[in-house]
């Protein structure tokens, strides 16, 4: 109220001095004398013109006068209604003040308009209206929208509100005073506060002021309606009937609805000539339809085509471009295709194992691919071959001959060769009959002794058993000090002679099976030393081979001469007539392979340089010949002349083991890529038949001494026995026919078949394999 009153007196200070003022000021004297003037009543205003004067009421009138709270709220208007006798009192005298004050500025100014003298001589004004009080329970704006209630907010901001944890107040209201905390109170409090306060459950806290609000049933049923994901508004109907405001059918609208012409169902002159001339320039060819002048314009925009040579230029070498050799059709696109296949149709380590190691042999393949699976056809990346295949095609386009060729009928009887049927071609072994176990570890080398009676094995568990064939029982087992390469039995049936490799010796040992004579007269042969006294063995020899006798614990086991070599011994071979036999050493380089004589206690070193990686050696049966294979290629030297008379080239990676035919004039060839080599030595230096009958390495081949056929042993478990048949006749090629395919070898560690060896009299095979076992077919 105070705040009011000095604002009263501050008014009338200024009428005071206004009215105070010399007539040069009467302008502004009568614009406030305006502003000052009563309103009239009601029913004296009744016109709208403009540039009529009209009635104001002075804010110092008594009926202008509010009352408003602290906050500035409006609470009534000042008149009887209120309650205080002193402001009563101060509100009379601050009117009579004003009464007096417009007295006097009438009497000061003397040109006044009529309506305000008559206002001031009759000194009644008109009373408004009475407004409603208001009631205190109820809010101000309960029922519109205000933006008072922003002052008791805060005012930092959309900020993190954890920066005021520090300080005793939240932020600032509207006039920059702090907004204080409300006191905390601990967790006893919260707790006799949730037990005695009934609306300490639906009490919030509000993060912008601290404060804690409670929430009305309104406000509850609100939340309630939003958590069950319903629509807020509770009078808001959601299964109310549909109002179609716009129609789905389709209206025919016409624009006019004039009916036709009469002449235009005659048909018009102009138009027939011009219809019968373009009937007769298309007649005449001097006009095209749109169909053919589109086609036109297609061949024009396609490929363009020219002639290299005059002879393309005639109507029926043209021909040719017309009925070419249709392509085959390919297969409809399976699951296995597919960029997402189902789980059956991806490959496991199995089949991809398989599938990989086919990769010389696609063809055999089950899938020319391997199927992938991907999330999506986005992530399904570019053919890798793509630029590859395309260079191809360009390049065979590029080299085509141009001609034409003619399709060709051909039979599929007449490409493949008539052949025998193996039926004709017996005998030969079919079944397995014995299995020989007794080692530990894999068998690596087989021989048989040239009556057939006995066989001897040796293994990597460092053991030489000596086998009967016809009972498989092992008879003697000599162990050694190392492992066990190579053993080969001695080829004259008059010595009892087995030749072991064992690491980096070479034993010479007496098996004592057979007949007790020949036992003695072998053990009678090897004892006695020659004298070598003639013969000066030079230095390169010495160092690279010793020869001694076996001390008498070896001597026990039936070894009876040692032949020490400087690197280890992978093959062993003997002679035809069993005096001389041959070792190799991979890694002896230029002394690699060695010849030793029996009878004389020699050895001696045929090559001075080695040409390459020396892999196994063979002696010819009949002629004065040695073979020596390498990683590619095989020498044949004649040892008596000394020199290389013929180059073998088999176009193989490596090498694996060879045999020769028992009349001399062909050789077979083992590789580790997979194939077999025949070759003919008075034929031609390459092979005359190369046979891909293994799916892996083939380790070794065999010749059968008396009937013609041989075998070969693989990785893939099998071994194969083939019809070999050597004409006497030189104009009369080689038949070679595959018979049968034996495989009962079990797998170990990528390992199959190791050796393969026939008995010197019947048409058996045997074999040794990884899995510790020999194997007798018959």
């Amino acid at each position: 109220m105070a705040k009011k009153q000095d604002r009263k007196r501050k008014v009338k200070d200024e009428a005071t001095n206004d009215g105070a003022s010399g007539s040069d000021q009467s302008d502004n004297a009568e614009e406030e004398e305006d502003l000052l003037q009563t309103v009239k009543e009601p029913g004296e205003d009744s016109t709208d013109d403009e540039g009529i004067d009209q009635e104001y009421q002075s804010d110092s009138s008594e009926d202008l006068e509010f009352e408003s709270d602290e906050e500035g709220n409006y609470v009534g208007r000042k008149g009887g209604q209120q309650e205080s006798s002193d402001e009563e009192e101060v509100d009379e005298e601050e009117e009579d003040d004003d009464d007096d004050d417009d007295e006097e500025e009438g009497g000061k100014v003397e040109d006044k308009p009529t309506t305000s003298s008559k206002a001031e001589t009759n000194n009644e004004v008109a009373p408004l209206p009475a407004l409603p009080a208001r009631d205190p329970s109820k809010q101000e704006y309960e029922d519109s929208d205000t933006s008072d209630e922003e002052d008791i907010r805060n005012t930092v901001g959309n900020i993190p509100m954890h920066w005021y944890d520090e300080y005793k107040h939240i932020g600032y209201d509207w006039d920059g005073n702090k907004i204080i905390k409300p006191i905390k109170g601990d967790q006893i409090d919260d707790f006799l506060r949730k037990i005695e306060d009934p609306d300490f459950w639906r009490t919030v806290k509000d993060p912008q002021t601290g404060q804690e609000v409670v929430l009305s049933d309104a406000d509850i049923a609100l939340i309630k309606r939003i958590n069950s994901a319903r629509i807020p508004n509770a009078e808001h109907e959601e299964y109310e009937p549909w109002i179609e405001w716009f129609t789905s059918e389709v209206e025919k609208m016409p624009i006019k609805n004039v009916p036709d012409h009469k002449r235009s169902f005659l048909p018009s002159v102009s138009e027939k000539k011009r219809v019968s001339r373009m009937v007769h320039a298309l007649k005449m060819g001097w006009m095209k339809t749109t169909e053919e002048v589109e086609r036109e314009k297609q061949q024009k925009r396609g490929p363009k085509f020219y002639m290299l040579w005059e002879t393309d230029t005639g109507r029926e070498q043209m021909r040719r471009i017309h009925d070419p050799v249709s392509a085959p059709k390919r297969d409809l696109p399976g699951h296995a295709e597919s960029y997402n296949p189902p789980p059956e149709y991806l490959f496991d380590e199995k089949e991809t194992k398989q599938w990989l190691k086919l990769k010389d042999e696609p063809h055999k393949r089950k899938l020319h691919f391997m199927p992938q699976k991907f999330k999506s056809l986005r992530e399904v990346p570019a053919y890798s071959r793509y630029l590859r295949e395309r260079f191809l095609r360009c390049l065979d386009l590029y080299l085509c001959p141009r001609a034409k060729r003619v399709k060709l009928n051909i039979d599929a009887e007449y490409l493949i060769p008539k052949l025998p049927s193996p039926r004709d071609l017996q005998p030969f072994p079919t079944v397995e009959s014995l299995v020989y176990r007794g080692h530990t570890d894999l068998v690596r080398s087989v021989s048989v002794e040239p009556k057939g009676e006995y066989m001897v094995s040796g293994s990597d568990d460092k053991t030489v058993k000596i086998w009967e064939i016809a009972t498989g029982r092992c008879i003697r087992t000599i162990e050694t000090e190392d492992v066990v390469r190579c053993v080969a039995w001695c080829p004259n049936a008059k010595l009892s002679i087995i030749a072991v490799a064992t690491g980096s010796r070479l034993l010479l040992v007496n098996p004592k099976v057979g007949d007790k004579l020949l036992i003695k007269k072998t053990d009678d042969l090897l004892a006695e030393e020659p004298s070598n006294q003639d013969i000066i063995d030079n230095e390169r020899i010495k160092t690279a081979v010793q020869w001694s006798t076996a001390e008498a614990a070896e001597q026990e086991k039936g070894v009876r001469v040692i032949i020490n070599h400087f690197k280890p011994i992978r093959q062993v071979t003997w002679h035809g007539r069993g005096d001389y036999l041959a070792t190799v050493m991979p890694e002896g380089a230029n002394r690699s392979a060695l010849i030793h004589q029996l009878s004389k206690r020699r050895s001696q070193i045929p090559f001075s340089k080695s040409k390459g990686l020396i892999q196994c050696v063979l002696f010819h049966p009949v002629k004065p010949c040695f073979f020596v294979a390498t990683q590619h290629n095989i020498r044949i030297y004649d040892l008596v002349k000394q020199e290389l008379i013929k180059k073998l080239l088999t176009n193989s990676k490596w090498i694996s083991g060879m045999s020769i035919h028992p009349k001399g004039d062909n050789l077979l060839v083992s590789t580790y890529d997979k194939k077999m080599l025949w070759f003919d030595l008075d034929l031609s230096t390459k092979p005359y038949q190369t046979m891909r009958l293994h799916r892996n390495a083939v380790r070794s081949v065999a010749f059968h001494l008396r009937y013609p056929l041989f075998a070969s042993g693989s990785d893939d478990q099998a071994v194969i026995v083939s019809h070999g048949m050597v004409y006497n006749d030189l104009l009369q090629n080689p038949l070679i026919v595959p018979l049968k395919k034996l495989q009962t070898h079990e797998k170990r560690d990528d390992f199959g078949v190791l050796d393969v060896c026939w008995h010197p009299v019947q048409p058996w095979v045997f074999s040794t394999g990884a899995d510790c076992t020999i194997r007798l077919y018959t």
